[in-house]
């Protein structure tokens, strides 16, 4: 069996459905490494991340008029956003020519039940370098 026959497909949407995400992982969700970033965008917005670099992530742009790229501190990554509904479905970064993401899991509400507690991380005290080599190595490469 190969490892891409392993990986199960989780859809994410936004509220309104115009914008979303197919994640591919072999980790049950009860397994998956959920992340609260302590910054001031996530914080209030109440996401919780998650990823799997040996997983696959593809974003959906059902309205592509409606996705919001948004960029803030030093301009890392590109986080989005729906224009319609508000609603952060998750962030994607370009190293070289590969582009790596993680999804907000707050938009899988019917795996709520079934995933860990978040753990809170600080990422403030990362130079840029590290949080770029740090993305690398956990966020999910995106297809």
């Amino acid at each position: 069996m190969s490892q891409e026959a392993d990986l199960r497909s989780y859809e994410g949407l936004c509220h309104c459905g115009a914008i979303g995400f197919v994640y591919r992982t072999s980790i049950a969700p009860e397994q998956w490494p959920i992340r609260v970033c302590q910054c001031t965008f996530c914080r209030g917005r109440g996401a919780l991340s998650t990823s799997d670099p040996a997983g696959s992530l593809q974003y959906i742009e059902n309205t592509p008029e409606t996705l919001h790229l948004y960029q803030f501190g030093r301009k890392t990554a590109d986080f989005l956003v729906c224009r319609n509904c508000g609603t952060y479905v998750g962030a994607r970064m370009q190293a070289g020519t590969r582009q790596f993401g993680v999804i907000n899991v707050r938009v899988l509400l019917s795996l709520a039940s079934r995933l860990s507690e978040p753990l809170p991380m600080e990422y403030e005290e990362e130079s840029t370098a590290e949080r770029l080599a740090r993305r690398e190595r956990r966020w999910t490469p995106v297809v």
